[in-house]
């Protein structure tokens, strides 16, 4: 099977007969859901058993799931998690907890790569659309919650996706609509970069995945954003963060990129450093295209991506085991207040 490397959304709560030529023509790598992909869990055990029918039984199938404001399982079939910054300043061992049970709502519903946690700083002044998504404006308090939310995610049986590298605090524009330009120096983004950093100490960050910012930073590449530029993801993420796990870009439907060739998007990302590229809206033909021009997975991809999920199967019981020595943190409270 030549698979694409990227993954890709679809319409709507099933896959329609259209999409369902496009995944055997084209095959991606894998799917991500939104909330026009969920209804019930049911329905959505139905849709994410038929993608794996259709791309295989290790097709990673991604959801953004933060909590908060960021969540496509809602009540009132799924739990309301709260945002990340609630936990500012909370035990370890409470923030685990909540990732491992908010990762266990997506792992029963078969989806295996949740889109958290946020590592980027929460500062005044910049534009909300990260906001209460982030745990702190403190970099060390960052890592410590963000390492304890992969570690939750990891024992529910999903694989963490870090975002967004190199980090997308200090921007004051949404992404989703224009290209943020950070000019801060090398020496302030120190602090934005530490986060990523401390959590891809381990292993290289192998067992992770991580998602790019949309975002050009004059002080490491003043032309091109960082999902573009082959310097910035050569010298900043796979360099002084050291991240060798699985890159992928945020959504290449999003405004930051409307003015770069949309028919060379997923090429140029590709060969920035990418390992995947995302392409979220769902619109069948865009799809299309987008798979029809899109590179074929690597094998040093292919290894990320199986060295990812390893590390996931392999990490489970050990952490389901430390959870456990820690029961007050699992009780219910943890879902509404900090």
């Amino acid at each position: 099977m030549s698979i694409r490397a990227a993954v890709t959304g679809l319409s709507g709560l099933s896959i329609t007969l259209e999409e369902a030529a496009i995944l055997r023509a084209t095959p991606p790598a894998g799917v991500i859901l939104f909330r026009r992909n969920v209804e019930s869990p049911s329905q959505l055990r139905a849709l994410t058993a038929a993608i794996r029918e259709a791309l295989g039984e290790e097709a990673p199938i991604l959801v953004d799931q933060e909590g908060g404001r960021v969540a496509r399982l809602r009540p009132p079939h799924w739990p309301a998690f709260p945002p990340a910054s609630v936990f500012e300043g909370a035990p370890d061992a409470r923030a685990a907890a909540n990732a491992a049970l908010l990762g266990a709502e997506c792992a029963a519903m078969g989806l295996d790569v949740v889109c958290a946690p946020v590592l980027d700083l929460r500062l005044p002044g910049a534009h909300d659309v990260i906001g209460d998504r982030a745990f702190s404006a403190d970099p060390a308090e960052i890592a410590k919650l963000g390492q304890a939310w992969i570690e939750g995610l990891m024992a529910a049986g999903c694989i963490p996706v870090i975002k967004h590298i190199p980090g997308h605090g200090r921007a004051t524009a949404d992404s989703h609509e224009s290209l943020p330009r950070v000019d801060a120096d090398a020496a302030t983004l120190a602090a934005d970069i530490a986060p990523f950093r401390a959590v891809c100490a381990r292993d290289s960050g192998r067992h992770l995945w991580a998602m790019t910012a949309h975002i050009t930073y004059a002080a490491l590449d003043p032309e091109l954003p960082a999902t573009l530029s082959p310097r910035l993801i050569g010298h900043t993420i796979r360099g002084e963060i050291g991240f060798d796990g699985v890159l992928v870009s945020d959504d290449l439907t999003m405004g930051a990129l409307a003015a770069f060739p949309s028919n060379n998007l997923a090429e140029a990302s590709l060969a920035a450093g990418c390992d995947l590229v995302l392409h979220c809206n769902g619109v069948a033909a865009d799809t299309a295209a987008l798979l029809r021009d899109c590179p074929l997975l690597t094998d040093r991809t292919a290894e990320r991506l199986a060295t990812a999920r390893s590390a996931m199967l392999a990490a489970r019981p050990t952490a389901l085991a430390a959870l456990a020595r820690h029961p007050a943190a699992l009780t219910p409270h943890v879902l509404t207040d900090a």
